[in-house]
């Protein structure tokens, strides 16, 4: 009886607790809705792009290693920093985090190196801000952990604590509440060539509970998930058997979704592979949770089920638990031939793996049918091979109008900007 109190008690607080946050959050997003002023005093600090910090990281990115002809080098501080989305008007680059803050990060005089980094809508109490994304007509999209808004004029109207907003998904309407999680709960988002909303809903489980998974497949948790940017309309579950996709984009050529896939730990350090697939079209089966790649899952006997049917393979295997995250198709003119129409992602490192590895830039070339050719280490060294531990972690990878390639880094806190220079 007692145990019962205590579960009803527990029960009760976290009720309340998410009302009375849902409550004290309200009043500034409704005010914003309607074009008002929000009244809070938000802090609105710059961070500081010089000192001891930034001359370390410098230091770090010398033990980088690249291709010949190319250079990295530091081009903003920005604490957490996960998922970008570049500006299509202006030298601004807009950078998710997994904590409360979307930065604003400006190159005011174009010369390949941030000014100011700042709280991008401060006045707004973000929950997991990882996802951000672009419209086709400039519309900064913010995809939270149980949310999703939209900012009409982000790269115009930053510089004050209030922006204009608009309710895309409400919070707690992305995903049963009942469903939320501190595990795979860092969202990615893209802009189809239809105009629509992309979003991976990463599955919150090592392996999910048989009893999970009707649910699962109703909302697109461990899938990808289509809907109007707007107003959320239309949604509907693009593709299906997906465990943590938290990098997503759109080939600009052929229109194919492609997608990085964290795949199922405690299978031991070399098992399963990581994951970059390829979707050609809507409703297609990706395996999971009944296999890994071509791995079979042992956990709750997944592995005794036939295998379903139609199940769509990866397009290229990666090191096992090197944490495949953010990807891009490169589309400047900068980068030797070889490079252009390819695909960089980013490895942000294993964490449970007796001799870690990843901590990367990786680079697949692609076919002229449009599916993978080769992939191959393009940036490394994050990773110090004497201590086994990390000096970065890469997370997205991101073109720049110049042609030149950003890396982001949650553990340096740091944006990069690849060059290349010449041989």
């Amino acid at each position: 009886m007692r145990t019962i109190v205590a579960i009803a008690f527990t029960g009760l607080v976290a009720a309340l607790s998410v009302s009375l946050t849902a409550t004290a959050q309200e009043p500034a997003l409704e005010k914003l809705k309607q074009m008002q002023v929000s009244g809070v005093d938000a802090n609105f600090q710059p961070v500081p792009q010089t000192g001891k910090n930034a001359d370390a990281i410098r230091e770090n990115l010398k033990r980088v290693k690249l291709p010949p002809g190319f250079k990295i080098d530091l081009y903003a501080i920005v604490p957490d920093a996960r998922h970008m989305a570049v500006g299509p008007s202006t030298n601004m680059v807009f950078v998710g985090t997994r904590k409360t803050t979307v930065w604003a990060v400006t190159d005011r005089n174009s010369d390949g190196v941030a000014d100011e980094v700042k709280p991008f809508s401060p006045s707004l109490n973000f929950k997991v801000p990882n996802g951000v994304c672009f419209t086709k007509n400039g519309f900064l999209i913010v995809v939270e952990h149980n949310r999703v808004i939209n900012f009409p004029a982000a790269e115009f109207f930053y510089e004050g604590k209030d922006v204009a907003v608009i309710e895309t998904v409400p919070q707690g309407k992305l995903i049963p509440v009942e469903e939320e999680s501190y595990n795979h709960h860092a969202r990615v988002c893209r802009i189809g060539k239809d105009g629509k909303l992309y979003i991976a809903l990463g599955q919150p489980f090592n392996v999910p509970p048989r009893e999970k998974l009707a649910v699962f497949n109703q909302w697109g948790i461990g899938g990808i998930v289509r809907m109007d940017p707007f107003d959320g309309g239309g949604r509907e579950v693009y593709v299906r058997g997906i465990r943590n996709s938290v990098g997503i984009e759109f080939n600009p050529k052929d229109g194919t979704l492609w997608f990085t896939d964290n795949q199922t730990d405690g299978m031991g350090d070399n098992t399963p592979p990581g994951e970059l697939n390829r979707a050609t079209k809507p409703g297609q089966f990706f395996g999971y949770p009944w296999t890994c790649g071509r791995v079979r899952i042992t956990e709750h006997g997944y592995d005794k089920d036939p295998l379903p049917k139609d199940i769509v393979y990866p397009q290229v295997e990666m090191d096992a638990h090197a944490a495949d995250l953010g990807l891009t198709f490169y589309t400047g003119k900068k980068f030797p031939a070889k490079y252009r129409g390819g695909i960089f992602s980013a490895q942000h490192g294993s964490w449970n793996r007796t001799d870690p590895i990843g901590a990367r830039v990786m680079f697949t070339s692609l076919k002229e049918d449009g599916t993978a050719n080769k992939t191959e280490v393009f940036a490394e060294g994050w990773l110090d091979p004497e201590t086994k531990t990390y000096r970065g972690r890469p997370v997205d990878v991101a073109n720049l109008p110049d042609g030149s390639l950003l890396v982001s880094d949650d553990f340096s806190g740091a944006l990069y900007r690849i060059t290349y220079v010449s041989e």
